[in-house]
């Protein structure tokens, strides 16, 4: 009896890594998701959480600093800009701008390039030397210089940002999926849905994109963060959404002159924006760990 304990005791126990694993990923997932709720979370509520309008103006106000601060109020929690708008509300607001942008222009600049590199690793042929060359113009000609030429001849609004930004971002999108498609239509088992008389659109969609839908994900996780930086960088060059609607990169080219008088009117825009972009590119992080079978993290033996 006390032998057969003792063989018992010796067996390996193999579902210790999986439950250890599934213990600790989703804090990889949620410590960096927070800041990234809490952003979208704001942008949806600013109607109703905002103390201020954004576009109100008060010149008794102007340059009042934060409310810890001596001559700080409680009516404008983090200090007022040049023309006395209220910081915090514009903060507020200007999620709603940034944020849907990103998101949006990534979604589009997404599912162009995913489905682009696709085909062109698939099929082929013509097909991939369109495409290639298409990748090959577009990573030779600077994106700002291409963004500003288009919104000086179509304006700056909301569609034009989300279609400049989605152009700059479907060339990362195509490389790697056309990549990934090279490599898997050699598979076996898509040369037996090939054989079984699959067609082409068939296995694109049953067979190529579920094995690459893991890693589009991750790549628009971090062309969010990435969107948001570029977006505010063309509004603060004067190429974003125009005054009086609000914006982070606006708001920081609006402080500009007056960094040094009101520290507040720069820093809090620009807090938003490193933290923001920092949770989303955290948050791409965890999900490659994630979503990846070969690591487990946290775990005996893990590399």
């Amino acid at each position: 009896m006390s032998t057969t304990l003792e063989g018992t005791a010796a067996l390996p126990q193999p579902a210790v890594a999986p439950r250890r694993r599934a213990r600790r990923v989703p804090w990889k997932l949620i410590l960096p998701a927070i800041p990234v709720l809490l952003a979208l979370v704001v942008a949806l509520a600013a109607p109703w959480i905002a103390p201020h309008s954004p576009s109100e103006t008060e010149l008794g106000a102007r340059l009042r600093p934060p409310v810890w601060e001596a001559g700080g109020g409680p009516t404008r929690l983090l200090g007022s800009d040049r023309t006395g708008r209220d910081v915090l509300s514009r903060l507020l607001w200007g999620a709603q701008v940034s944020l849907p942008i990103a998101i949006a222009a990534t979604v589009l600049g997404a599912t162009v390039g995913s489905t682009l590199g696709l085909i062109s690793g698939y099929y082929r042929g013509p097909v991939d030397g369109v495409v290639t060359k298409l990748i090959d113009v577009q990573l030779a000609f600077p994106f700002v210089l291409f963004a500003i030429s288009v919104i000086a001849v179509a304006g700056p609004s909301f569609g034009v940002l989300v279609v400049v930004l989605a152009i700059g971002s479907w060339v990362g999108h195509a490389r790697i999926m056309r990549g990934l498609a090279l490599g898997l239509r050699e598979r076996e088992y898509i040369q037996a849905a090939r054989a079984l008389g699959a067609g082409g659109p068939r296995i694109l969609l049953k067979h190529l994109l579920p094995n690459v839908l893991s890693v589009i994900l991750v790549l628009a996780t971090f062309d969010i963060g990435r969107a948001i930086i570029l977006e505010a960088t063309l509004s603060f060059l004067g190429l974003g959404v125009q005054p009086p609607t609000p914006s982070w990169g606006s708001d920081l080219r609006d402080a500009a002159s007056y960094i040094q008088l009101a520290w507040w009117t720069a820093t809090f825009p620009g807090l938003a924006i490193m933290i923001v972009v920092l949770g989303v590119n955290l948050l791409g992080d965890a999900l490659r760990d994630w979503l990846d079978p070969r690591s487990i993290r946290g775990t005996p033996g893990a590399p």
